[in-house]
């Protein structure tokens, strides 16, 4: 399993520019609501209670996050669990509604972050590792995390690996706002 810092080093190298990580606080959320909508609807009742795609998918990311990091990964279960409990009732919801709320979240949250990219001047991460999708959520909490000042060293490696890659890919610095 690669460190935090090889997953936010690879990530980060695609995520320089201010304006594009706005975009990514607004779009990836957004996506991952999406998707555990769209898992919502896939649920069972097992000894009475009922279990859906997403909470089982949720509960094997957050166990990845928190073998990553402790703190980032108990961070990201509270924000993981608003928007489970957010995806469970949208899921439930006629499915009118709720397909429209899964088509509004996710193509709305794409379309923000490729705007994102096109400032960065860089397609998105994905577009080389596509398990980064499952990096973006804790990327953006690492980065609250960071400018409060936690483990400011992993920051400063991260940042530092980020740049080389950038320049061994030949893509300059990005333009930060």
């Amino acid at each position: 399993m690669k460190t935090l810092e090889d997953q936010m080093a690879f990530y980060a190298a695609y995520h320089q520019d201010t304006r594009n990580k706005i975009t990514h606080f607004v779009g990836v959320p957004a996506i991952v609501l999406a998707v555990m909508v769209g898992l919502g609807w896939l649920r069972i009742e097992a000894a009475g209670a009922t279990i859906s795609g997403a909470m089982v998918i949720t509960a094997l990311i957050i166990a990845y996050y928190v073998l990553l990091d402790l703190p980032l990964g108990l961070a990201m279960t509270v924000v993981l669990g608003g928007l489970l409990y957010c995806a469970e009732a949208i899921a439930v919801l006629p499915l009118k509604e709720s397909v429209a709320w899964f088509m509004a979240l996710f193509v709305g949250g794409w379309i923000v972050q490729l705007v994102g990219h096109v400032f960065e001047g860089r397609k998105p991460a994905l577009a080389d590792n596509l398990f980064q999708i499952f990096v973006a959520p804790i990327f953006l909490c690492a980065e609250v995390f960071f400018a409060l000042g936690y483990k400011p060293s992993v920051h400063a490696a991260v940042q530092k690996r980020a740049l080389e890659m950038r320049a061994q890919a030949g893509v300059g610095h990005a333009t930060v706002a």
